[in-house]
């Protein structure tokens, strides 16, 4: 019995001990200010970086489906941003409508055809800023071994220290539109939509 109470009483301190460095590491206020964010390297938090997508169907209802395991890589530089650089990989065996035979549908050879090609990635060539918190990003988007200039509008939500995490984080939303038939994706058009709207949100961590 009393090795179980200094079992528990050890744990306790542990786990009071990682609280206090927790509390003691050092720690930025989050900003909108986007002068005042860090450059550097930054990485996509797989949890908080997500791709949803929506389509017109058959002119009755707008359906809705995301892609998740989203991986991404972003070198900002908040000074000049015209030098930074993003690099996203998606795989599309992550894509979820809530459907699970509508999810084995996507994955066959007139979708994205998955055993073929697994990913779609987009590598942005220009950087465009729009306003203090918005840019254009333009750049190659490839989805079933095409690839196509793509523009996107991205927002700038806030920079700072994670509260859970304690990491630095640069929070931001973007939007495309893209027509699935450029990528060779045409089955059920047009009863099902051409046109695809994707939303984009994103937390990226400072590199280590």
């Amino acid at each position: 019995m009393r090795a179980t109470a200094f079992a528990l009483a050890a744990l306790l301190m542990n786990a009071t001990a990682g609280l206090a460095q927790v509390a003691a590491a050092p720690t930025q206020a989050p900003t909108q200010d986007p002068t005042q964010v860090k450059a550097g390297r930054y990485v996509l938090d797989p949890d908080h970086g997500k791709i949803t997508w929506s389509v017109s169907h058959l002119g009755y209802s707008t359906y809705y489906g995301q892609f998740t395991g989203v991986s991404a890589t972003l070198d900002l530089d908040p000074k000049v941003p015209a030098r930074s650089r993003l690099s996203v990989t998606v795989p599309l065996s992550g894509v979820l409508t809530g459907n699970s035979r509508l999810d084995e549908r996507l994955a066959a050879s007139d979708f994205f055809d998955t055993p073929k090609f697994p990913t779609a990635s987009f590598t942005a060539t220009g950087v465009e800023q729009t306003s203090p918190t918005t840019a254009r990003i333009t750049g190659d988007l490839t989805l079933r071994g095409v690839t196509k200039p793509v523009s996107l509008d991205a927002t700038f939500n806030q920079a700072g220290t994670n509260l859970i995490d304690r990491r630095y984080t640069v929070g931001f939303d973007g939007r495309t539109v893209i027509k699935r038939s450029e990528f060779g994706i045409s089955a059920f058009l047009p009863l099902v939509g051409d046109e695809v709207t994707l939303r984009i949100e994103g937390e990226f961590k400072a590199a280590p």
